[in-house]
């Protein structure tokens, strides 16, 4: 090695220099100035979420100098960026539910108990994703947000037709029990169309299914579960609201 090169009289490294082989890192990585030690591993079972947290517990039970800091990153870090990006899309999605319910009810009131539907379907999701042994993933959250405006049109049919019923002038215990009366059909059918035509997808047909599989189970387990409930919660709910509003309306001025 020339620490010189080019000039008349070469100078050899040895000159100024001692070279001895030694073991080290082929580069050095420095990450806000800081120098980083990049560790990568590939996971051969199981999934993100499951591999991160194995990973973690390494860490934890590791002990390591004050001078060393260690964090998992890389497709960790862009699911947790992900994860926040869909929260606020389905919070923007029950907001634009609301709003439309809102000028299709005239009613800022009766839009709210109808989402009430919605977290009966994420602890649907939930319980079907816990029951089947599926891990929270990104796949899943975007079911979760296609629930958000599936489930509420049980509930939005529902309470159309027990608006229906009040303006002919049934009193409201009449109107909610005729109105689920009425309703329930359409309800089980359109609730086992979708369910029917996303069961394929839940059980893993074709290629890239587990994949997919888990937005289906999500749809599917929440819907149910949404249902069957939207069935006895919503009624129940608009009677004690009514009621309430009736006791109100009835107080002297």
């Amino acid at each position: 090695l020339i620490i010189n090169p080019g000039a008349e009289r070469e100078i050899p490294l040895t000159a100024v220099a001692t070279v001895t082989p030694i073991v080290g890192p082929s580069e050095i990585t420095r990450v806000d100035q800081q120098r980083t030690a990049l560790v990568e591993a590939n996971f051969t079972y199981g999934d993100l979420g499951a591999a991160v947290a194995e990973a973690q517990q390494v860490l934890n039970n590791t002990t390591l100098p004050l001078t060393i800091t260690a964090h998992v990153a890389g497709q960790n870090e862009e699911m947790q960026a992900s994860f926040q990006s869909l929260q606020f899309a389905l919070i923007l999605a029950v907001f634009l539910v609301y709003l439309v319910m809102a000028s299709q009810f005239e009613s800022l009131l009766h839009p709210l108990f109808i989402l009430f539907t919605v977290p009966l379907a994420g602890a649907g999701s939930v319980l079907g994703l816990w029951l089947l042994g599926t891990e929270l993933s990104i796949i899943v959250f975007i079911g979760l947000i296609m629930l958000a405006g599936i489930v509420v049109n049980n509930a939005i049919v529902l309470v159309d037709r027990i608006n229906q019923l009040r303006a002919e002038g049934l009193d409201r215990f009449d109107a909610v029990f005729t109105a689920a009366q009425n309703r329930l059909r359409p309800i089980l059918m359109t609730m086992l169309t979708t369910v029917l035509g996303l069961l394929p997808l839940a059980l893993g047909l074709g290629e890239g299914a587990e994949i997919r599989a888990p937005m289906a189970i999500s749809v599917i387990a929440g819907l149910v579960f949404s249902t069957l409930l939207t069935l006895l919660f919503i009624p129940c709910l608009y009677l004690l609201v009514d009621r309430k509003q009736v006791k109100t309306e009835e107080k002297p001025a």
